[in-house]
């Protein structure tokens, strides 16, 4: 049976979302906002943080309108929901952002998924079945810090392979392509590239085919201990892949753009 095709793109780092946009989610966690934050928070018609992600909030964000003064932009940029263990928010934060009437959800009695589950969690299912798959949800903070923080974040991204989810900072934007369809990257130049990587990290990939690469994979077997496509580079304006695994697909965010 001929897979259906997926379409993936960056258009939520371009100032005006595509006629054909995505709705957008926005999950903030507890590491450094990247420098496009208040974009991506614009484009998202919810917004969430993950415990001490208020906290990066709170401190960080006013840092990007120095003109303006804190309390104003903290008034500006209230989440909908805060959510997880509430172990790591500052009790400041916590009551400024109840004060101001963000719904505040503590899940500490589950400590078997973590904070960025819950998030997820909680996006789809508040969200209808019938927009389940034009959703894309935008994570800040996945990345850096601690490693296995960071390879807990990944594994959520393959426990919601079905989803459109990815995961965000200053460097690198990372998805995971799911086996069930095949996949159309459509590349913003002006804001991502060229520098990209595909990645088995769920399980070895016997057949991965690629075009718009400057190496091409053709049926080509990846894992670890063997080949893994990284420091590859896109050609065009199109990437398409189709493998028998579900692949972890990065790209490099350009350090300026429009």
């Amino acid at each position: 049976m001929e897979l259906a095709i997926m379409h993936h793109t960056a258009g939520f780092l371009l100032p005006t979302l595509p006629s054909d946009s995505l709705n957008y989610a926005l999950i903030i966690l507890n590491q450094r906002l990247p420098r496009f934050a208040p974009l991506l928070w614009n484009h998202a018609k919810i917004r969430l943080c993950a415990d001490g992600g208020a906290n990066r909030l709170f401190d960080e964000m006013p840092l990007f309108f120095p003109d303006l003064s804190p309390l104003d932009v903290r008034q500006r940029y209230k989440p909908d929901v805060i959510k997880g263990d509430m172990d790591s928010i500052r009790e400041d934060v916590l009551d400024y952002y109840t004060k101001q009437g963000c719904d505040t959800i503590d899940e500490s009695h589950d400590q078997d998924t973590t904070d960025l589950h819950k998030c997820i969690a909680h996006i789809t299912n508040s969200t209808p079945d019938s927009e389940k798959s034009n959703l894309c949800i935008l994570v800040t903070g996945a990345l850096g810090g601690r490693f296995d923080h960071e390879a807990g974040n990944i594994n959520v991204l393959y426990r919601f392979s079905g989803m459109r989810i990815i995961l965000l900072s200053d460097d690198c934007l990372i998805q995971v392509l799911p086996k069930t369809h095949h996949h159309k990257i459509h590349i913003q130049s002006s804001a991502v590239g060229p520098h990209c990587g595909l990645i088995p990290i769920g399980m070895p990939s016997t057949c991965t085919t690629t075009s718009g690469l400057k190496w091409n994979l053709s049926g080509t077997e990846m894992k670890f201990g063997g080949l893994v496509s990284t420091s590859n580079l896109v050609t065009g304006e199109m990437v398409t892949v189709n493998s028998d695994t579900d692949l972890l697909w990065t790209i490099s965010i350009k350090n300026a753009f429009s």
